[in-house]
């Protein structure tokens, strides 16, 4: 599998006179990026692909081999004459980047390798705005242990963790400011988590961010999803509340501030339901997971409850769709269009090439499909919906976590270095820059 590592959360180094030790850092980062995201090469084809001389580009494939961060092929022969070559390829099984979600109604934890193979993942049902959010990370923290314990018995390097939440993040000092659906404000989330992580962390100290799941979602899709290395995406989170992760050549867009992808506020209907953010009418009202349950059943029924898992409630849906159920198809007609209404004003906005659908959107998303293109046709002002087409994640609920798996990753991708090497047979490997 290509990986594309992806630029969220990289911090940029101060500009300092480089000597010989962080000459041969960034390059190291440089033929591992290069392997990341062209896939697997040959010393010569990486060489040529980033200007490096051939005898630095074997001594940084040899650290990177015994780092256990890329592994060699079986030799061959470019051509008639010359000695048998070896491609190199991205390995980074001996690593992990942790990402974890928490949502309206659960918690997601993952685990992956710099090949994107995932070693460990859960999720856990909790009732989230039910709880304070003293509560909530005690949860987190837990989840989290477990991720770490699993690293431990893979002989497995963590190396960060990402927390996606839907909500405006102020990244830099690790706070989520507002989270309506969550009914958090000013939640110092990464110096509580790490204050209940004391022991993992002292014995695999690792940074610990948050970001806002839909951005990270949007990640997600563009490292290891259906529309992978796609280099203008919109994806569209589906869960209680809506978000918006924008990816443009091959960028997030975050926005001055960070607080980017609040397409769920929206306002469509402003004589509409009220929204957890206060207003009334917002777009996330009409195609929120609780804006559908409302169409389509009555408060007291089960797929209401949220003690039940959401992949239960969602079967539920499911299964009374499949048999005809005229009240909860007429519902999933009216999210379709009203999804179509939201998407029309994106993509008329940021001309994507793709509008991928996640979460609950991808799970019943043949019976949204429909509706939502019809709404496109009539509402995006380029012919041909501007050359978009609408994709239903591959990824679903899991996408903000892996993305944030991804983004913990992002270390080893800037200083393979963090990696320490595995074996010591190599010690030439640490010679030339």
């Amino acid at each position: 599998m290509t990986v594309h590592p992806s630029p969220v959360l990289r911090s940029l180094a101060s500009a300092q006179p480089a000597d010989q030790a962080a000459v041969r850092r960034s390059n190291l980062a440089l033929v591992l990026r290069h392997l990341g995201a062209r896939g697997s090469r040959s010393r010569a084809g990486i060489a040529a692909d980033t200007g490096l001389n051939k005898a630095t580009v074997s001594s940084l494939v040899a650290e990177l081999v015994d780092r256990g961060l890329v592994r060699e092929g079986e030799p061959h022969r470019a051509g008639a004459v010359g000695r048998p070559g070896k491609d190199v390829a991205l390995d980074g099984r001996c690593v992990g980047g942790i990402g974890v979600e928490v949502n309206v109604d659960y918690l997601t934890a993952v685990v992956l390798d710099l090949t994107s193979t995932v070693l460990f993942e859960q999720r856990v049902a909790l009732d989230v705005p039910s709880l304070p959010p003293e509560d909530v990370l005690d949860a987190v923290a837990g989840l989290t242990s477990r991720a770490i314990r699993e690293c431990e018995r893979r002989d497995v390097l963590p190396v960060g963790v990402t927390v996606a939440i839907p909500a405006l993040v102020d990244v830099a000092a690790g706070v989520v400011a507002f989270a309506p659906n969550l009914r958090w404000r000013d939640v110092p989330v990464v110096r509580g988590l790490a204050d209940r992580l004391t022991g993992p962390l002292a014995e695999h100290p690792m940074p610990i961010r948050v970001a806002n799941d839909a951005n990270l979602a949007a990640l997600g899709e563009h490292a290891m999803g259906g529309v992978a290395g796609t280099a203008d995406l919109v994806h569209l989170t589906g869960g209680m509340g809506v978000g918006a992760g924008v990816i443009s050549g091959g960028r997030l867009l975050g926005g001055a501030e960070g607080f980017s992808g609040e397409v769920g506020h929206i306002q469509l209907d402003p004589a509409g339901h009220e929204c957890g953010c206060g207003r009334r009418g917002c777009w996330e009202t009409l195609v929120g997971m609780a804006g559908m349950l409302r169409l389509a059943a009555d408060a007291d029924d089960p797929v209401s409850d949220p003690a039940l898992g959401l992949d239960q409630r969602l079967d539920m849906i499911r299964c009374r769709a499949e048999t005809g159920d005229r009240r909860t198809l007429d519902a999933l007609e009216r999210v379709g269009a009203g999804l179509g209404v939201g998407a029309a004003i994106l993509i008329n906005f940021v001309n994507p090439r793709a509008v991928v659908l996640g979460g609950y959107f991808a799970c019943l998303g043949p019976y949204l499909l429909g509706p939502m293109r019809a709404e496109l046709r009539a509402r995006v002002i380029a012919p041909d919906i501007g050359g978009c087409r609408v994709e239903l994640s591959t990824l679903g609920f899991a996408a903000a976590s892996r993305g944030g798996a991804n983004a913990a990753l992002e270390a080893v991708f800037d200083d393979p270095a963090i990696v320490p090497i595995r074996s010591a047979a190599r010690v030439s490997a640490t010679g030339s820059g």
